[in-house]
Parts: C-alpha cells; sequence; structure tokens
C-alpha cells in the first residue's frame, strides 16, 4: 500500500532541512546581532569598528548561502534569514552613508530585493537619528545632507508600486523624512 522508499526519502529530506533550518536560524540570529551592534557603533562614530562587526557578518552569510542555502533553497525563505540580511543591509548602507555620503549597492554581499527595500526603509530611520545627533551639535549642514538623502531615498521608491509587509517600512521612512524637515525648521526658527 505505501511506497516505503517515497517515505524514507520524504523522512531523510525533512531531516536535512530541519538540520538546515536550525543552522540558518541559529546563524540569522548571529547575523542579525552582527548587524546592530554595527549599527550602534556607527551612531558612536566608530566607523572602523563597525566595519570590522559587519565583516564577521559577512562571513557568516557567505556560509549560510555556500554551504546550508546551497542544499536547499528553501531556507532562503526562512523568516529569520529574511531579516537578517534586511538588518544587514541596512547597517552596511549606513555604513556607506556616513563614510561616503552614498547610497547605492552594497559590494560586500549579494542581497535580495527583499533586503535592499527593507533596508532601504530602515535605513531613513537610522539617518534620522544621526540627524537628530547633528542638530544637537549645532551642525546644520550635516542636518542638510541626511534630509537630501532621505529625500532621495524617498523619490526612488515611490517610483515603485510597493505592497505588502514593505509598503509599512515604506511609509516610516516617509515619516522619517518629515521627522528631518521638522528638526530643520525648528533650527530655522530658533535663529530668528
Amino acid at each position: 500500500m505505501l511506497d516505503q522508499k517515497f517515505f524514507d526519502k520524504l523522512k531523510k529530506d525533512y531531516a536535512s532541512y530541519n538540520t538546515g533550518r536550525k543552522i540558518t536560524i541559529g546563524k540569522s540570529n548571529d547575523i542579525l546581532r552582527y548587524s546592530k551592534q554595527a549599527i550602534f557603533a556607527l551612531h558612536r562614530g566608530e566607523l572602523d569598528n563597525a566595519d570590522a562587526i559587519l565583516k564577521e557578518a559577512e562571513k557568516l552569510m557567505t556560509y549560510l548561502t555556500d554551504d546550508i542555502i546551497a542544499k536547499d533553497a528553501h531556507l532562503e525563505y526562512e523568516g529569520a534569514f529574511g531579516a537578517a540580511m534586511e538588518e544587514y543591509a541596512e547597517a552596511r548602507l549606513f555604513y556607506n552613508f556616513l563614510k561616503d555620503k552614498k547610497i547605492g549597492a552594497i559590494k560586500e554581499a549579494a542581497l535580495s530585493i527583499n533586503a535592499y527595500l527593507g533596508g532601504l526603509s530602515d535605513l531613513c530611520g537610522e539617518i534620522v537619528r544621526y540627524a537628530v545627533k547633528m542638530a544637537t551639535k549645532r551642525e546644520q549642514q550635516e542636518v542638510e545632507v541626511c534630509r537630501d538623502a532621505v529625500e532621495s531615498v524617498i523619490g526612488e521608491m515611490i517610483q515603485m508600486d510597493i505592497i505588502g509587509s514593505f509598503r509599512t517600512k515604506y511609509d516610516q521612512a516617509k515619516n522619517a523624512l518629515r521627522k528631518i524637515e521638522e528638526i530643520l525648521y525648528d533650527i530655522e526658527i530658533r535663529k530668528k
């Protein structure tokens, strides 16, 4: 009645997938943690430290994609992996912005569209946090650079029909732009 070879293969494949899933979740959590640590270091002005932390995350990403996900492509859609890639994208984009004042492709890793969209949306919030810090130091020109960067990101993203969970992140990015504009408004009012 049952095709035992089929069920044996199914059990073996599931065990392999489950092992890969556990590894993917664990390493993804490490990547997420490294990315958050890098963002924290960036807000403290520690670019070299942040870069070193991100390189550790990149080693784990390479291990996952080359050794684990390559064996089972379904693992790429594991929620923890997607969250880690978004956080990494946010951290590396923020690093690149602070270092070079440029926002573009990340050369250190191959990322999905989802990772970029989530990372870019969240980047706007990090730029606002940085702008607040610059405003407290009375560095209006740097706040204006931040506003221009967020405005440019929003200007590009508005051309896409963003839906689903990324729509919520995009709306948060638009709110980030409003916050920077309010900061600049307050700076101008205080001058008078």
